[in-house]
C-alpha cells in the first residue's frame, strides 16, 4: 500500500507524484536530508504535524496545493534533486559490493528485533534496542551487506508519554493509520502455530534504503480478538501476552522469510526476543531428516546472538509449560518431548521457568555483548550454562555505535565537510574522516556550536509552550516557558529510557550544591532532561515526577527542563544542540548506551560514569569521568559518591573550562577538548565500523558454515 492518490485528478505531466511516492516509500529519507526537503516544502505545516512524515504529508495535504505544487518548476527542481541523490546512492557500488561479494556467495542475513528505530514518524519503539536496530539496518544498506529485518508492525506502537499538572505519567496508546507509514503491503500473509490455533499474520515491507524490513501484523479480520493484540503494542500485557507475542515473532518470522522466498544463510537474533525462532529453524531441520542433535549443531553455527542486558531480572523468563503449550507444534516436529524442552531452556537444572536468553545462548555459537564490559559483565552472568570458569564461557563483545547519517544535524554535517572534508556519502567500516578534526578554525567551530544551542533553545521553549497549553495552563506559565533557557548559557542534556538504574535525578542529591552550580548570573548552567519509563515501572516514573518536581520549583524554573515524550526527534534535538551530555548510571548496569556518542558529531562533550562504552573511549583529553569505576554493593553509597565527583567535576573543570575565555575571546580549553572529542568518539563508536564487525567476526563464517 503506497501512499493514497488524491481523490481528485490532479494534471501531473512531468511525473512529480510518482517520483514523491517512490522518496516517500524508501526510508532513504530518514538518513538523507534532502529526501525530506520536498515533503518539506510541500506543506510545512502539515509536515511538523506528521512528526515529518512523507507519506503522512501526501496521505494529508491538500489537493489544491499539491495541484499548485507540482506545476511549480521550482518545486520540481527539490523533488528532482532527492530522486538524482537516491539514484545515485543505489547506482553507487558499495563496500561489499566491491571487496566481500565474490569471497561471500548466497550470503544473506536475517536480523531479528522486536522493535525498529527507522524515524520518528513510525513509533515502533521503546528506546535503545530500537535505536540500535535501526541504525544496524541503515549501515547495513550503506555497506550493501544483503540483510533483511524481521519483526513486528505494532498498531499502537508503544506508547506516548504525557505529564500532568503533578508531574505523574499519563500513558495514551493512539491507534496509528499504517497509510501514513511508509510501509508496502506484500499481499502475502502467513499461518503461525501458536498453541492449538493458527494465527494468521499480514507482511509489510518496510524499505531501509538496500534493506527489506518485513514486519508481520495480527490485527487482521480473520483472527479472534486475543489473537489480534499480538501485535497492539509493544512490552504490553501479561507473561502469557508478551511470551506469544515473541512466538509470532520468532516463529513466525522464519515462516515469513519462507513465504517470501528469502533465502537466509545467517540469522541474527537481536537480544533474545526472537528466540524461539531457533526452535522453528531445528523443527524444519529434523522434518528434513536430521536428528535433532544434527539440527542443533547447524543452527548454532549459522546463528549470530546479541545479549544487551546486564541485568538478570532483565531477561524475560516464563512458565515452562506455558510455553510447551505455546510451541507443541515445532517442538514435537523437532522431536522435543515437554521434559526435555523445559531442560533445553531453562537456566538451572531440574527446576525453574525457560529463559528466553538461555535459548538464544544454547542455539547461537557466536554470542556477543554490546561492549568490552558488557561482554566481561555477560561471561559473569551466564557461567552456569557452560559449565566453564568465567573467561572461558563463549561471549565476546561488539561494541554498539551510530549511524551518523541519521544522527548527525545537517548544519553540523554541512560545517565539517566545508572545514575538513568530511563525506559521509560514502561508507566503509575502516574508514577515519574525522582525524582531519583539530585543523578545523576554532572561531567557524565555536559559531557552529552556538548555531546549534540556539536552535536547541528554540525548540526547548516551544516544547515548554506546546506542554503548557496541553495542561491548560495560563498566560504567566506560557510566558514562563517563553522566556525558558539562555542560548549563551552552557548546556547540559540528559535523555535515555528513565530505568532507575540510570539514575536521573542523581544530579539534584545536593539540592543546594546543584542549585549553587546553576545559577551565578556570569556562568550560568541550564539542563534538559527528557526520557520515558515503561508504564509499569512506577519507579522510573516517580524520577520523572521528581524532575518535573525540580524544573517547576522557584529557584530551577527556567534553568531546569522536562521534555515529554522522547522520541528520535526530541533525542537528535538535545544530543546536537547541548554542549555537555549526562550519563550517570549505576555501574555495570549500563550495557552500552549509544546517546552520548552523538553529541560528539556536533562538538558536544561527555560527562559520563564509566559504564557501557565509555571505559573504552574516555582518555582523559576528551571529556570527564564521573567516578573512579569502582562499584559499591550499597547503592546509597555509590550514588553519594558518584554526585560529589559529578559536583567537583562541574565545579572545577567543565564550568571553568566553558567560561574562561582565552586571548582570542574563545573559551580555548574547551574548544580543545570538543575537538578532541569530536576526533575520538564518531572515528570508532559508529554503525558502519560496528556492522563491520558482525561481518567479519559472526556473518561471514556463519555464512561459510551454512554452505560448507
Amino acid at each position: 500500500m503506497s501512499p493514497r492518490r488524491p481523490t481528485t485528478r490532479i494534471s501531473d505531466p512531468f511525473g512529480t507524484l510518482d517520483s514523491l511516492r517512490t522518496l516517500a516509500t524508501d526510508c532513504w529519507f530518514s538518513w538523507n536530508e534532502i529526501g525530506q526537503r520536498p515533503f518539506a516544502a510541500l506543506d510545512p505545516v502539515l509536515w511538523e504535524s506528521t512528526k515529518h512524515s512523507p507519506s503522512g504529508v501526501l496521505t494529508g495535504v491538500d489537493p489544491g496545493i499539491l495541484e499548485a505544487k507540482v506545476s511549480d518548476e521550482r518545486f520540481r527542481k527539490i523533488v528532482s534533486d532527492a530522486t538524482d541523490a537516491r539514484r545515485a546512492y543505489y547506482e553507487t557500488a558499495s563496500w561489499y559490493e566491491e571487496q566481500h561479494a565474490a569471497e561471500t556467495p548466497g550470503m544473506r542475513i536475517a536480523y531479528f528485533s522486536s522493535e525498529f528505530a527507522i524515524h520518528e514518524s513510525m513509533q515502533q519503539y521503546a528506546g535503545g534496542l530500537g535505536v540500535l536496530a535501526g541504525d544496524h539496518l541503515k549501515s547495513a544498506s550503506d555497506l550493501g551487506i544483503p540483510l533483511v529485518g524481521v519483526g513486528l508492525l505494532y498498531r499502537q506502537g508503544y506508547y506516548l508519554q504525557e505529564l500532568r499538572n503533578d508531574g505523574s505519567t499519563r500513558v495514551l496508546h493512539p491507534s496509528y493509520d499504517f497509510e501514513r507509514f511508509p510501509v508496502v503491503d506484500t499481499r502475502a500473509h502467513i499461518d503461525c502455530p501458536i498453541g492449538g490455533n493458527m494465527v494468521r499474520a499480514k507482511i509489510w515491507k518496510l524499505q531501509v534504503g538496500r534493506v527489506p524490513l518485513y514486519l508481520l501484523d495480527s490485527d487482521v479480520p480473520e483472527n479472534r480478538k486475543r489473537d489480534r493484540l499480538l501485535t497492539q503494542a509493544l512490552y504490553q500485557g501479561e507473561p502469557e501476552l508478551r511470551m506469544r507475542q515473541q512466538v509470532l515473532l520468532g516463529v513466525g518470522g522464519i515462516l515469513a522469510l519462507g513465504r517470501l522466498k528469502e533465502k537466509a544463510t545467517v540469522f541474527h537474533l537481536n537480544e533474545g526476543h526472537a528466540a524461539f525462532a531457533g526452535l522453528k529453524r531445528l523443527s524444519q531441520l529434523v522434518t528434513r531428516g536430521m536428528s535433532l542433535d544434527e539440527a542443533v549443531q547447524r543452527v548454532r553455527q549459522t546463528t549470530v546472538f546479541t545479549t544487551h542486558t546486564p541485568v538478570p531480572a532483565g531477561h524475560d523468563r516464563y512458565d515452562a509449560e506455558m510455553c510447551w503449550k505455546a510451541l507443541r507444534r515445532p517442538l514435537r516436529n523437532a522431536g522435543f518431548t515437554q521434559e526435555s524442552f523445559s531442560e533445553f531452556g531453562r537456566e538451572h537444572p531440574g527446576s525453574g521457568p525457560i529463559c528466553m536468553t538461555v535459548l538464544a545462548l544454547r542455539m547461537a555459537e557466536r554470542i556477543n555483548g554490546v561492549s568490552k564490559l558488557h561482554g566481561r559483565v555477560s561471561r559473569e552472568m551466564w557461567v552456569e550454562i557452560f559449565g566453564r570458569r568465567p573467561d572461558d564461557v563463549p561471549i565476546g563483545s561488539v561494541t554498539n555505535g551510530v549511524h551518523i547519517p541519521t544522527w548527525i544535524a545537517p548544519e553540523a554535517r554541512s560545517f565539517w565537510r566545508r572545514s575538513v572534508g568530511i563525506d559521509l556519502g560514502r561508507s566503509a567500516p575502516d574508514a577515519n574522516p574525522w582525524a582531519a578534526v583539530p585543523s578545523v578554525g576554532h572561531a567557524d567551530f565555536w559559531q557552529m556550536r552556538c548555531s546549534l544551542r540556539c536552535k536547541l533553545v528554540q525548540f526547548v521553549r516551544a516544547r515548554l509552550r506546546r506542554q503548557a497549553i496541553a495542561r491548560g495552563e495560563g498566560p504567566l506559565e506560557l510566558m514562563c516557558a517563553g522566556e525558558a533557557f539562555r542560548d549563551d548559557a552552557l548546556t547540559i542534556g540528559f535523555a535515555r529510557r528513565f530505568a532507575t538504574y540510570k539514575r536521573a535525578p542523581l544530579i539534584f542529591h545536593d539540592v543546594e550544591r546543584i542549585l549553587r552550580i546553576l545559577t551565578p548570573k556570569d556562568r550560568p548552567v541550564q539542563i534538559v532532561f527528557a526520557g520515558k519509563a515503561h508504564p509499569k515501572d512506577l519507579g522510573g516514573q516517580e524520577f520523572a515526577q521528581m524532575i518535573w518536581r525540580f524544573s517547576h520549583d522557584a529557584g530551577f524554573q527556567g534553568r531546569v527542563a522536562l521534555i515529554e515524550e522522547y522520541d528520535m526527534e526530541v533525542g537528535r534535538m538535545l544530543t546536537s544542540g547541548c554542549d555537555v551530555w549526562l550519563n550517570n548510571p549505576l555501574r555495570p548496569y549500563e550495557a552500552s548506551g549509544t546517546s552520548g556518542m552523538k553529541p560528539p558529531l556536533h562538538g558536544g562533550i561527555n560527562l559520563s560514569v564509566l559504564d557501557g562504552w565509555w571505559p573504552e573511549s574516555y582518555d582523559g583529553t576528551n571529556g570527564w569521568a564521573i567516578g573512579d569505576g569502582s562499584e559499591n554493593p550499597d547503592n546509597e553509597v555509590q550514588n553519594a559518591k558518584d554526585a560529589e565527583s559529578l559536583y567537583s567535576l562541574l565545579e572545577q573543570e567543565v564550568v571553568p573550562e566553558f567560561y574562561e575565555l582565552g586571548d582570542s575571546g574563545l573559551p580555548e580549553r574547551w574548544i580543545k577538548r570538543a575537538l578532541r572529542s569530536a576526533t575520538t568518539v564518531p572515528a570508532v563508536f559508529n554503525t558502519d565500523r560496528m556492522v563491520g564487525e558482525y561481518f567479519r567476526w559472526g556473518y561471514a563464517p556463519a555464512n561459510a558454515a551454512a554452505r560448507a
